[in-house]
């Protein structure tokens, strides 16, 4: 099975990079081999509850200096549903959704800037404030 490259946030600040092989959206939780030299290849179960967003990355690395866009441009077309989430830490995201449910445990967004290092984020529902559909 292929390994994805995850960057898991936690609700309350913290941040693990990884390789994981079994996220499953339906799940409570995975495994992620860590990438930190302290404890490289170290493989743990991180449990969704304890998290704000799941993102599946280009690289790990990113771009420091970029600053993502919070809109969609004339002419995208994204598919799903314009969505745009703020998270209880004031962050906020803006993408396209074509899996909302509030009876589960999150949702996948695609950013609205396809040239982010996100290729999409799990974001997880107990972490919002709002949610709103543009």
């Amino acid at each position: 099975m292929e390994l994805i490259k995850i960057v898991a946030r936690y609700a309350d600040y913290g941040v693990i990079k990884g390789y994981t092989h079994d996220f499953f959206p339906n799940k409570s939780s995975f495994h992620l081999q860590l990438i930190a030299e302290k404890h490289k290849d170290k493989v743990i179960e991180v449990h969704l509850k304890d998290l704000k967003a799941v993102s599946f990355v280009r690289d790990f690395k990113g771009k420091p200096s970029y600053v993502e866009r919070k809109y969609f441009t004339e002419g995208q077309n994204p598919t799903g549903r314009n969505v745009k989430v703020s998270f209880k830490d004031g962050e906020v995201l803006v993408g396209s959704t074509i899996g909302y449910d509030p009876k589960r445990q999150g949702f996948f967004l695609f950013p609205a800037d396809p040239q982010t290092n996100n290729l999409k984020i799990f974001v997880i529902l107990s972490a919002l404030n709002k949610v709103e559909f543009l």
